[in-house]
């Protein structure tokens, strides 16, 4: 083993050029300035281990504080230092204490409140956004019922609606999908999408949404439907409201008529939906919310008249069960004899189902992906390269030994020495 001068004074008459000795005292100087190593940071041992550190063990434990190398013993890089730099910095992802104190408080408090398990976090998701849309669009309702349309017109029902869907969409996609409509979850089992039982999780937070959101509008505007109504919950007539909570035929409307209606309704939403969210068709998914809002917008303009355009299971049964807790009576379920309110449960899952397989047959099938264009272009060429492949086999060898004699043949030719 080899020491330092405190040792042995008549050691340091001689040194070599590169003195294991002086290689120790550098590797003391380059450490005794670096924090003091953390267990539970992969990095610190990196960090105590700066450029130039003996290829040896180092015992600090040695008598009269000289330093002693054993050379016996290998030093061995672990896991995380044959990857990393060796920095006196801490690494990317861990914060200083400076920073940390400049963070707000929604970073400073977001590890506590982050929820590790995804179906409980697209749980709730669901079951907010869905409440947020019922809340805004029956919001829009109330305005336009109050008021007798004075306040509010059918396109501002229309366009209301629209906005409040783009708005709820965007807030959601990015952590269940945002599909706020048992037809849409509905529609993606039957494609192989998601499994049963995240679409039942999804149903339940979506009713659950749509029932509180209703609450919502039934407290903000709770002095303007007594008004309006005297006090008497009414389903129809004229000082009905049961109407700014859940849909209701017109007069005109029969059953059969009513099924066409919601099928045909939810057939175009989730057509469109299927076509928006299809990523063959390269719609950035920033711009996929305003693109829905906008395809609702557009079925209120052209297929609300017969019923108002449920065309959601969930925006109509669970609202319809709040106006029943809130007093109007069994008639919310009663109306026309039974004859309504299955309707726009069960209609739109079929209305879905069927719009999102038209896309995929008519249209979704038939879009090439990069993918595919990528491996046609590919085989294009691959043919081609073949064909001229198959063309220099069919032209003669030309050998350097021909050529030679090709040269010579031309030399004797009467013609070239008249030339």
């Amino acid at each position: 083993m080899l020491s330092d001068s405190s040792s042995d004074s008549s050691d340091r008459s001689f040194k070599f050029p590169f003195d294991t000795t002086d290689a120790l005292s550098i590797h003391e100087l380059a450490v005794k300035d670096l924090p003091k190593p953390d267990a539970e940071n992969p990095f610190s041992v990196a960090m105590h281990s700066p450029p130039g550190s003996p290829p040896f063990a180092v015992d600090r434990k040695s008598v009269d504080n000289s330093v002693v190398a054993v050379t016996d013993t290998p030093f061995e890089f672990a896991p995380s230092q044959k990857s990393s730099q060796h920095t006196n910095r801490p690494p990317p992802f861990a914060k200083s204490e400076e920073e940390k104190m400049t963070m707000n408080l929604v970073e400073r408090l977001r590890p506590k409140f982050t929820i590790e398990n995804e179906l409980i976090r697209a749980f709730i998701a669901e079951l907010f956004c869905t409440g947020f849309l019922v809340f805004g669009g029956e919001c829009v309702n109330a305005q336009y019922v109050l008021s007798q349309g004075k306040n509010n017109e059918w396109i501002g029902i229309s366009v209301g609606w629209g906005l409040v869907l783009m708005m709820a969409v965007l807030m959601g996609s990015r952590i269940s999908g945002a599909h706020l409509n048992p037809a849409v979850s509905f529609f993606q089992v039957t494609q192989g999408k998601m499994n049963w039982i995240r679409f039942l999780v999804y149903v339940v937070a979506q009713n659950i949404g749509a029932f509180l959101g209703a609450f919502g509008v039934f407290c903000v505007y709770f002095d303007a439907i007594n008004v309006f109504e005297g006090g008497n919950r009414t389903v129809t007539g004229h000082t009905a409201t049961a109407s700014i909570f859940a849909t209701y035929p017109g007069p005109f409307l029969g059953t059969f008529n009513a099924i066409i209606d919601q099928i045909a309704g939810t057939l175009v939403l989730c057509l469109g939906v299927a076509a928006i969210t299809d990523r063959r068709n390269e719609i950035p998914s920033f711009l996929q919310p305003a693109w829905i809002g906008a395809l609702l917008a557009f079925l209120g303009m052209s297929m609300a008249l017969n019923a108002g355009y449920a065309i959601n299971p969930a925006r109509d049964f669970a609202p319809r069960l709040f106006s029943l807790c809130a007093g109007y009576g069994w008639e919310v379920f009663s109306y026309r004899d039974y004859k309504w309110f299955w309707i726009p449960i069960i209609c739109p899952m079929i209305g879905g189902v069927l719009g999102a397989w038209i896309y995929e047959f008519f249209i979704g099938y038939h879009i090439q992906d990069e993918a595919a264009l990528e491996a046609e272009s590919e085989k294009q060429l691959q043919s081609i390269l073949d064909e001229v492949a198959d063309i220099e086999n069919q032209l003669p060898a030309y050998t350097d030994k021909k050529q030679l004699s090709d040269v010579a043949s031309i030399h004797q030719d009467p013609s070239f020495r008249n030339i």
